[in-house]
């Protein structure tokens, strides 16, 4: 991706200026190769296999506070540049696109760090895999009611079908993939029909959750819904003698 958008990159742009404005040593050892930017297009390369100096978590935790301080200050996310990022941030927009090929991919990155992380399934039975899984769906939703951020992210976000395809394919698949996968495991065992879609199943689960997060914002999500919602549909789910 080119970066003649206006700005020259600094040499050494990792440090955050209102993070850290001097005296503060080099970020390498001796002897060790410069930071090599991240191929444009795919995702960033984990630390174990960059070479050089590890990304530095200050530089990205910056660059996330200068996101999150312009949205909440009110500034639309179609005027949410790379450039008014990295001035915020004070770093270089190199810096910025070293990490994220774009603006679609960083905003998702921002989002999965605000937002609470993907269940753990225990892996002991159908149930206690569907019930881990709607229980995180829950805290998912209330999170967004109590946060004015992700509301308005949101909000805005389906307005944007790039973002929005961006943060479907790298967030909402992985996590539907997780039921996917529960259920298959569960008509495996037997402990529940075999002779219905899997995505269908998945959907019986997964929509009374949804449903009230999505369509109905204002309906509770109390404490124990998701055993409650698990139980009931495994009542009606049982093999067939």
């Amino acid at each position: 991706m080119s970066l003649q958008d206006g700005g020259t990159p600094e040499p050494h742009d990792d440090g955050p200026g209102p993070v850290d404005r001097g005296g503060r040593g080099p970020e390498t050892q001796p002897g060790a190769a410069p930071a090599g930017d991240v191929p444009g297009g795919t995702a960033p390369v984990p630390t174990a296999a960059r070479r050089g100096r590890p990304r530095s978590e200050a530089v990205e935790q910056a660059i996330f506070d200068a996101a999150i301080g312009l949205l909440e200050s009110g500034t639309p996310l179609a005027e949410l540049s790379i450039e008014k990022l990295a001035r915020t941030a004070g770093v270089g927009k190199a810096t910025i696109y070293r990490r994220w090929p774009g603006k679609e991919e960083l905003f998702v990155e921002l989002l999965r760090s605000v937002e609470p992380p993907d269940p753990v399934l225990p892996g002991t039975s159908l149930r206690d895999d569907l019930v881990t899984l709607l229980e995180s769906l829950r805290q998912r939703g209330l999170a967004k009611r109590s946060s004015a951020l992700l509301h308005n992210v949101f909000s805005q976000m389906q307005l944007y079908p790039k973002l929005w395809h961006a943060y479907q394919l790298t967030v909402i698949e992985p996590r539907r993939r997780l039921g996917l996968d529960a259920v298959q495991r569960g008509m495996d065992r037997g402990e529940i029909r075999d002779d219905l879609d899997v995505e269908f199943v998945n959907d019986l689960f997964t929509g009374p959750l949804l449903l009230r997060t999505v369509i109905r914002p204002g309906a509770t999500l109390e404490p124990g819904l998701a055993e409650r919602v698990v139980d009931a549909v495994l009542d009606g789910l049982r093999p067939r003698t």
